[in-house]
């Protein structure tokens, strides 16, 4: 892996830190946009008791080699880093500028969803089933109250478990998870503050989830690439009824959708069609563009 090869994936775990950060958004979801998604499960299945066996026979270095080290370590630093530094400027973003945010996030899910269709080949009744199937499930959990959750270090492990596998499903969003458990705020707040006791409790519910569930991910991308794809593309046109801009409350998902005819009667606010229309379009552009510039590259090679 070159320097820029390593600089691109950094920026690329940076992306998904930002939008693991932001309810209603998924790290998945930007994995799949940015083309690492399998490799990602790839790199996590690898990490087992098998992992252990290499290091003890061939040493340090094989090990680091069988459990994809350098990718895993690269990208991780990014997503940790944009989650301490950008945490607070997505916030930002989101307090004052929500309706152009979530609409560049739909520009960019809704080309998702036109790049990542093919993948899912012939059309069926178990594809049409396994699309609706994932639309629904990503849906429910859009329309789902936030509970008040428990601070004990426990429960906060359960969460990190809980939401980490949300977070690396392309159209379930991790962060909104949390505040359906109702403990969002806190880990936030422990984040911002260093509370290393429950950074750390979290972190380790968050690997143990992570190292489970890529295990179930990778046999189904295996054994069912094309099913698996559908119910995928079904999970991220479902998030766009979580994206859509318009909204009564300032909470991706939350409060009643509006057109924007009717959003400035309703809130006494600018509805910024001509803007919205030009983040949602940057978004898309951004993600067909990148989608040719790697179509390119892998005929280039």
């Amino acid at each position: 892996m070159t320097l820029s090869e390593r600089l691109i994936l950094f920026l690329k775990g940076m992306a998904m830190g930002i939008a693991d950060s932001v309810p209603g958004v998924s790290g998945g979801t930007i994995a799949v946009i940015s083309g690492i998604y399998e490799q990602l499960l790839l790199a996590l299945r690898s990490c087992n008791p098998m992992a252990l066996q290499v290091l003890w026979r061939q040493g340090p270095k094989a090990f680091w080699q069988s459990i994809h080290g350098r990718f895993l370590l690269t990208l991780g630093l990014g997503v940790i880093s944009s989650l301490v530094l950008m945490a607070n400027t997505v916030l930002y973003l989101l307090d004052n500028h929500f309706t152009l945010v979530m609409a560049f996030f739909l520009g960019l899910v809704l080309a998702s969803c036109c790049l990542l269709y093919p993948q899912t080949g012939k059309l069926s009744v178990l594809k049409i089933c396994l699309f609706l199937l994932g639309f629904l499930l990503t849906a429910l959990t859009a329309v789902m109250n936030p509970v008040a959750g428990s601070t004990s270090l426990l429960y906060l492990f359960f969460c990190g478990m809980v939401a980490i596998c949300a977070m690396i499903l392309p159209g379930i969003s991790g962060a909104f998870i949390l505040i359906l458990m109702g403990a969002y705020e806190y880990v936030l707040t422990a984040l911002r503050s260093m509370q290393l006791d429950v950074i750390l409790v979290f972190a380790l519910g968050c690997a143990i989830g992570l190292l489970s569930f890529a295990h179930v991910l990778n046999l189904m991308f295996y054994y069912y690439r094309q099913a698996t794809y559908a119910f995928l593309v079904g999970m991220l046109a479902a998030s766009l009824i979580v994206l859509w801009p318009w909204r009564l409350s300032t909470e991706p998902g939350a409060g009643a959708g509006l057109m924007p005819w009717t959003y400035t009667e309703a809130t006494g606010l600018s509805a910024q069609l001509p803007m919205v229309l030009l983040c949602a379009l940057a978004g898309f552009a951004m993600i067909i563009s990148f989608g040719a510039l790697v179509t390119r590259f892998r005929e280039s090679r």
